[in-house]
């Protein structure tokens, strides 16, 4: 089979390489990848940027991917040839609290990833892929999906009454706006371009900033609030933009820090040492049985993942340099 591998920090060693086909052992199925998607974490990891310590090289990279089963080890009952199916980002954390144990199996950081042509999956930690939605689309819920999911849904608790901050237009930020929307909960959204912000409007957003314009961003929120904060925000900026994102919150609202656009992950128990009496959530993805009710959840509401952009399995490098590029509107995907 053709996968791509790092074999070294850096894009520049990013190799298209043949691998012997993987067999599935008990308790584990081989998908055929019709799909993955990019997520900031892929470039953080593939650059050395991404603070977890250097992977195991040669890795194969990403985490997020969608196909179909081709043949099934011993064990396995759930799931059968033909199903489609999404991997959940950690090969070991099915359901439960998160520990260190579960952390050791993320795709693509600690074990290889999906951007190869057959990828063997956990079958409890493999998800049906919703009716409704292509391989391309689907490829996008294992990473920014379910974050968005957990962040607002299982940790924020998120009521039709909420009022909602979401940071940008990236892949956590544009399920965010989706999932609230579907909620009936009121967003606001930022961006640093006025095209993309009217893109957000036709997503459903309610309020828009322009933090280029408005630097001072949490005034112009108090502003929207009548001074009163929003509910819940979606921290995807880091260090530099958490004083903002605390000053935007009401008093006793729910803060999830998920990102570090800015270039650095937020001192959590600092964070939590706030005048605004916030709930402090730090979001790492989450359980297969997480990600088995997000798909539900689109199942019965029949909406669709934003896709920006479908590169070519030959093209990995430059949907890497698009995802750079911080360009894109939704989710980056690579077909196979």
């Amino acid at each position: 089979m053709r996968a791509y591998q790092l074999t070294n920090p850096g894009l520049e060693s990013l190799t298209l390489v043949e691998l012997p086909m993987p067999e599935p052992g008990p308790g584990q199925v081989l998908v055929r990848m019709r799909a993955s998607s990019l997520n900031y974490r892929d470039l953080l990891v593939a650059t050395n940027r991404y603070g977890r310590g250097l992977p195991p090289y040669p890795l194969i990279p990403l985490s997020d991917g969608a196909g179909e089963i081709i043949s099934v080890g011993d064990g396995v009952q759930r799931l059968k040839v033909g199903d489609r199916v999404i991997g959940n980002f950690f090969q070991q954390w099915f359901d439960g609290p998160f520990d260190k144990a579960k952390g050791a199996s993320a795709l693509g950081g600690a074990i290889d990833g999906v951007l190869a042509e057959f990828v063997l999956f956990n079958e409890a930690a493999a998800v049906r892929i919703p009716e409704s939605l292509s391989f391309e689309e689907a490829s996008t819920l294992p990473c920014a999906g379910l974050t968005a999911w957990v962040a607002l849904v299982t940790a924020g608790e998120l009521k039709p009454s909420d009022t909602v901050l979401v940071m940008g237009t990236g892949g956590v930020s544009i399920f965010g706006l989706q999932i609230a929307k579907q909620l009936g909960a009121h967003v606001i959204i930022t961006s640093s371009d006025d095209e993309k912000l009217a893109r957000a409007r036709q997503l459903g957003a309610d309020e828009f900033v322009n933090y280029k314009k408005s630097p001072d961003w949490d005034e112009s929120v108090l502003e929207l609030t009548s001074g009163r904060g929003v509910d819940q925000v979606l921290e995807v900026g880091g260090s530099e933009t958490l004083p903002l994102s605390l000053r935007a919150t009401r008093v006793g609202g729910h803060i999830a820090l998920i990102g570090l656009l800015t270039g650095s992950f937020p001192n959590v128990d600092a964070a939590k040492q706030n005048d605004r009496r916030a709930r402090i959530s730090s979001i790492y993805v989450g359980s297969a049985h997480q990600l088995s009710n997000l798909c539900e959840f689109i199942g019965l509401g029949h909406w669709r993942p934003v896709v920006d952009r479908v590169f070519s399995f030959e093209a990995v490098a430059e949907a890497y340099g698009y995802l750079e590029a911080q360009k894109h509107f939704g989710k980056i995907v690579v077909r196979f």
